[in-house]
């Protein structure tokens, strides 16, 4: 029986899952989740095939953690937690399949957590972590001392999850498997719907239908705010409307007709600032991360904000503390007058914005890109959008997929994004030739980046080395 095959169990409640085991515990979401149950009392304990600073961080929290998988590792759990991640050949799944213990979904277990609390999703093809951590350090900002799950480590936050005590959780609401489905929202945040894990879904239309039952699970006094720059997120405001069930929808975006409307942004290297324009009046946003997809994502935050109760000029103070997500556009060091910045981008639109970004922090000066793709099945479906996107950088060099929970496909290999690549650079099979050809080609003022959801963000530190011994040895 695969992990998948949990993720529409019935939501549980809060009291009835007993001692809690995680099968990949070291996962940012998995381990989001267990700090939650830590600090509401749970007892739990938890797996990974590796160690890690979070797995310690855990077991200093009271969790039991295991380095490895082993069926022996579940003794004593009463519920089991899975992710999609997880094989079917799992020891501790094939333990808890056999000792019929109450198996669900990741969704589940956060959606148990949760409580009574009033809920704000946000949900999107991409953006999501960013935003769900703008509303986070927002609301904690303004006092409301919401909970939180997060896909990523927040700097302003200092960690990716925790309990509150204000009423509010605030959770990225993945839709990668249509586990989304689990959470009961109040308020509902859709950055963008575009056709994305079609390994799961299998076509567009299914994705869509997906978001059109999302936004479904709203009660009728939930609101639903939807960027409407975005086609699909638009698409899904229309025919959210003509259902005629009565929520309140609220849309952002420089678009003409958005209730909360962006107009004169402005950006340096490091930071970004608009005026946002509203029902009652204006209010000035400044940002400390660049881009415009972070302006956008801030205005998401800002019109949830707004939903709850803030005044607005509460919601732009709590944004303008906002530092980054992990991860996204993350500086990991300099040398020899480069900086090397690492990016989660694993889909073109998200590749497309991070280039931007960083074309806005070079300032004229040269962008270098060391690319991973992620999954098999996404690179086969956009190989040329990936090169479309990579191809704003001067320089790519593109390793193997990162295969995450699939298997190789026949035919599917990297060189499908570089044969359609218009820039410099290419395939790189090897990691090592690809982090001395990338920091070979930079220059003082020039930004170099790692893109990608596997493991590509480990050698942003390498880049930074190799730079800091070419500079040494007077080859820059």
């Amino acid at each position: 029986m695969k992990a998948a095959d949990f993720h529409t169990t019935t939501r549980l409640a809060f009291e009835d899952l007993g001692r809690v085991h995680f099968i990949g515990i070291g996962g940012a979401g998995m381990s989001a989740i267990a700090r939650i149950l830590l600090a509401r009392g749970v007892a739990v304990s938890g797996s990974d095939s590796k160690d890690s600073r979070t797995l310690r961080q855990l077991e200093e929290l009271g969790a039991v953690v295991h380095v490895g998988h082993d069926g022996r590792n579940i003794a004593g759990a009463d519920t089991v937690v899975v992710s999609t991640a997880i094989r079917p050949d799992n020891p501790e799944l094939e333990a808890a399949v056999a000792g019929g213990l109450n198996i669900i979904h990741r969704s589940v277990a956060l959606a148990s957590s949760m409580g009574s609390q009033e809920l704000i999703a946000v949900a999107g093809t991409h953006g999501k972590t960013t935003t769900t951590a703008m509303v986070t350090v927002m609301l904690q900002s303004a006092g409301r001392e919401p909970s939180f799950a997060i896909g990523g480590d927040v700097a302003a936050l200092g960690v990716n999850a925790a309990h509150g005590t204000g009423g509010i959780f605030v959770a990225e609401a993945d839709e990668s498997d249509g586990s989304f489905l689990n959470y009961l929202p109040k308020t509902i945040i859709v950055t963008n719907v575009e056709a994305d894990h079609l390994d799961h879904y299998g076509s567009a239309e299914s994705v869509y239908a997906s978001f059109d039952s999302f936004a479904g699970l709203l009660p009728q006094d939930g609101v639903l705010v939807v960027c409407l720059d975005d086609p699909g997120a638009r698409a899904l405001a229309e025919r959210f409307r003509a259902r005629g069930t009565g929520q309140r929808i609220v849309g952002y975006g420089y678009a003409e007709d958005a209730d909360v409307r962006i107009r004169d942004s402005r950006f340096d290297a490091a930071s970004s600032s608009s005026t946002l324009e509203f029902d009652g009046g204006t209010q000035e946003l400044r940002l400390q991360v660049p881009g415009e997809h972070n302006i956008r994502n801030a205005a998401a935050a800002f019109a949830a904000g707004l939903g709850v109760g803030l005044e607005p000029a509460a919601a732009a103070a709590g944004l303008a503390g906002f530092t980054g997500a992990a991860r996204r556009f993350e500086a990991r060091g300099e040398a020899g007058g480069v900086r090397v910045f690492d990016d989660y981008a694993h889909h073109p639109t998200e590749v497309e914005a991070a280039l931007q970004a960083a074309r806005r922090v070079a300032q004229g000066h040269q962008v270098h890109v060391l690319f991973q793709p992620h999954l098999f099945s996404r690179t086969r479906e956009f190989a040329a959008d990936f090169a479309k996107a990579l191809s704003l950088a001067d320089s790519v060099a593109v390793l193997d997929i990162y295969p995450a929970r699939e298997d190789p496909i026949p035919g599917v290999t990297s060189e499908l994004i570089t044969e359609r690549l218009d820039t410099s650079g290419g395939y790189e099979p090897d990691p090592d030739h690809a982090v001395l050809a990338v920091a070979g080609r930079a220059q003082p003022g020039d930004i170099v980046m790692t893109i990608g959801a596997g493991d590509v963000t480990q050698y942003g530190p390498r880049l930074v080395e190799d730079l800091a011994r070419r500079t040494a040895d007077g080859r820059h």
